[in-house]
């Protein structure tokens, strides 16, 4: 029930924001970026989540600092560190895909880690504040920005492809 009302505001917004500006820039934009739209919802659900539920306990517990060991987990090896590596890597490649087909110009390498950079830092330093039970940690963000570099190259690998697809839905 806390999740849904998130997905509820999510849906919202997309309806009354996103797709109303999107549709007018044609079928190929919209896709995209719902695409887009649709994975960053998966994102906030996975690493956020619930959030608006959370709002009024932020300051109802301590702030725990983010860990700036990189690979501690690995290096100590406690918990399931190859398990928590492996996903961190894997949620983030549909970024360094999808996000330089969001944009009109080609979107440079440097550009799509930056964003897929910040991304994850502002999902670390949230994590701690909506959540007793989540922590930051810089390993985390080196894997997200080397899962969305592993997608960047997957963009590149597949962009005569995907520039096909684009072009068939837009002259749908």
């Amino acid at each position: 029930m806390k999740y849904l009302i998130d997905f509820i505001v999510l849906g919202i917004l997309y309806i009354f924001i996103f797709y109303k500006k999107w549709r007018l820039k044609g079928k190929a934009i919209l896709f995209i970026n719902t695409t887009m739209y649709i994975y960053l919802s998966f994102v906030l659900y996975f690493t956020l989540m619930p959030i608006i539920v959370s709002i009024p306990f932020i300051f109802n517990h301590s702030y725990v600092p983010m860990n700036l060991v990189p690979f501690i987990d690995v290096l100590s090896g406690r918990g399931d560190f190859i398990r928590q590596v492996g996903l961190n890597v894997i949620m983030t490649v549909p970024f360094g895909f999808l996000f330089p087909l969001t944009k009109k110009e080609n979107s440079k390498f440097l550009k799509t880690v930056i964003y897929c950079f910040l991304l994850s830092l502002i999902i670390e330093l949230l994590q701690p504040l909506i959540s007793d039970f989540r922590a930051a940690d810089i390993t985390d963000l080196i894997t997200n920005v080397t899962g969305g570099i592993i997608g960047y190259v997957f963009y590149l690998i597949f962009r005569p492809l995907t520039n096909k697809i684009l072009e068939f839905i837009k002259d749908k």
